[in-house]
């Protein structure tokens, strides 16, 4: 019993600790132009610039959104200085 404890806690400090990752971006519709600033989380794979595009831009097509650019990917430690100028388009997608 305290062997397999032992192992699993070994086991759990020996597993890296998945760091949260986040973009900001712009996106646009057409017709009537409209525009909008986000704020998404990421999946650990595409914590990286252009992951990030392909991983954003097919999530805010379900609602006609086009993305025009990522600006960043960043951690946890920014995410609350974005959250007021993301508006209703913070963590939504």
């Amino acid at each position: 019993m305290i062997k397999k404890l032992t192992l699993t806690l070994a086991l759990l400090c020996a597993t890296p600790a998945a760091a949260d990752c986040y973009a900001d971006y712009k996106a646009k519709q057409e017709d009537p132009l409209r525009l909008h600033y986000g704020v998404i989380e990421l999946p650990e794979r595409a914590c990286n610039a252009n992951a990030a595009r392909r991983y954003i831009a097919g999530r805010i097509d379900r609602d006609d959104w086009q993305l025009l650019n990522v600006i960043s990917v960043f951690d946890e430690s920014e995410l609350a200085a974005k959250r007021r100028e993301a508006g209703q388009y913070y963590l939504r997608y």
